[in-house]
């Protein structure tokens, strides 16, 4: 154990230091924290759409008409099938942040990429047809939202960085000093901004004349797809939580640096199943069990690691005084998902003995969790995005829109204790003989 440790501190905590510092990485995941709350915002009519009580459908009928539905689903369709546009200028706007550039012009140029990017066409059925037609002039909503996040996002770092490149080399125009600065600004733009459409026409016009078509599609062919299956699989998702439980263990922000490759995949998924539960199908029928909610809301309960057992553990076995004072510290941000005070204050970094269940609880939770949707005994998430704040129990019952998600989140945490609470009494009993020595010795 203590060579595990050595190893994490001289060879694993500054490789992931520099991974987490890096500024893409960085970049993708605060490009898309910028759509989160537009798409908590259309959750919130999602859930108003599906309110599962006897009557509820006819009540709303009844008051605002056959169509109350579609109606309800307008804000819901604003704000999810724009994620890939905000993305797009969220990931430019931060990385040039990064780079000391103007963050606005990025942005700005990096949407009119993805735009530019995109194929104004989209398939369309007249009613009462069973052919679907190519319609032009249209902008398609279906790649403005999640189908075409992983586009937006690398045209964001792509554009930027041909921006970045432009203005190092001083390719710019450069305004006499009586100039407005929104104006010289403008004018700073230019260069790069022609630089960054030029590049994105061309390689457009190239795939174009390939059997791919569109950018879209060979994104999706050579990129999303092979991703997908990996952050869609029990094993690609027993991966990545290891990863992330490995990064906290080194004292860095697992979650964050994972999330940078892993939420595009997992976002997507979730609104693939917004989508198919929206057109009626049944919540245990939908195509996704590994979304982001899956792991945010019943995998990590407490935060990474699912220490919000380990925080129970603590309030009801804890006979050490440290101990005490830490559990009644860790319960509040605890409700919310929130263990810096737990990972820190136990400390769990570095910690050979809580290490072990650290990692194995989470991983546990995984397989009982999958198990319990791919069965149909609990539904799978419904594509709404419920914060991760949210607390246990309340959160359960969200995603998944039934009772079953929250009985499942108790199991788990219950399931977390198990593994927890014998690790702990032994790290307790050694703080209360490290308590008992130091009153000793005075």
């Amino acid at each position: 154990m203590n060579r595990f440790t050595k190893f994490l501190e001289e060879k694993f905590m500054p490789a992931a230091g520099r991974i987490a510092g890096q500024r893409h990485l960085q970049s993708l995941r605060d490009g898309i924290i910028l759509t989160m709350p537009l798409v908590i915002i259309g959750s919130f009519f999602l859930i108003l759409m599906f309110i599962p009580i006897p009557g509820y459908e006819g009540f709303m009928a009844n008051i605002f008409g056959d169509a109350w539905k579609d109606k309800l689903g307008y804000p819901v369709s604003a704000t999810f099938d724009i994620m890939a546009l905000v993305a797009s200028i969220g990931v430019a706007y931060n990385l040039a942040l990064k780079y000391k550039l103007d963050g606005l012009t990025a942005g700005a140029i990096s949407l009119a990429a993805f735009l530019l990017a995109t194929p104004y066409t989209t398939m369309f059925t007249p009613e009462g047809s069973d052919t679907a037609y190519e319609v032009g002039g249209v902008i398609p909503a279906a790649l403005m939202g999640s189908q075409g996040l992983f586009v937006a996002l690398l045209i964001g770092m792509l554009s930027t960085e041909v921006y970045r490149w432009v203005v190092s080399k001083n390719l710019t125009i450069k305004m006499p000093a009586g100039v407005p600065p929104s104006v010289a600004k403008s004018f700073v733009a230019l260069v790069p901004g022609f630089a960054v459409i030029a590049i994105v026409w061309i390689v457009r016009l190239i795939i174009e004349a390939t059997p791919f078509e569109s950018i879209h599609n060979i994104v999706g062919d050579l990129l999303y797809t092979p991703l997908s299956a990996v952050g869609g699989s029990l094993t690609g998702s027993l991966v990545a939580v290891t990863l992330i439980i490995l990064l906290w263990v080194a004292g860095l922000h697992g979650a964050s640096i994972v999330g940078g490759v892993m939420d595009p995949i997992w976002l997507s998924k979730m609104d693939e199943n917004r989508i198919a539960f929206q057109e009626g199908m049944a919540a245990a029928d939908l195509p996704n069990i590994f979304t982001k909610q899956f792991f945010d809301i019943f995998v990590f309960m407490g935060g990474s690691g699912a220490t919000f057992a380990l925080v129970i553990a603590i309030l009801f076995w804890a006979k050490s005084k440290q101990m005490k004072q830490l559990g009644r510290l860790s319960v509040g941000p605890g409700v919310f998902n929130i263990n810096e005070p737990i990972i820190f204050g136990m400390p769990i970094v570095l910690n050979p003995l809580l290490i072990i269940p650290f990692l194995l609880t989470p991983l546990v939770i995984v397989l009982t969790t999958y198990i319990a949707m791919s069965t149909g005994l609990v539904p799978r998430p419904i594509g709404i995005a419920v914060p991760w704040t949210t607390p246990p129990v309340i959160g359960g019952y969200l995603a998944t829109g039934s009772l079953a998600g929250s009985v499942l989140q108790l199991i788990n945490i219950f399931i977390g204790l198990l593994i927890y609470l014998p690790f702990f009494k032994i790290w307790d009993t050694m703080k209360v003989k490290e308590e008992k020595a130091a009153e000793e010795k005075n």
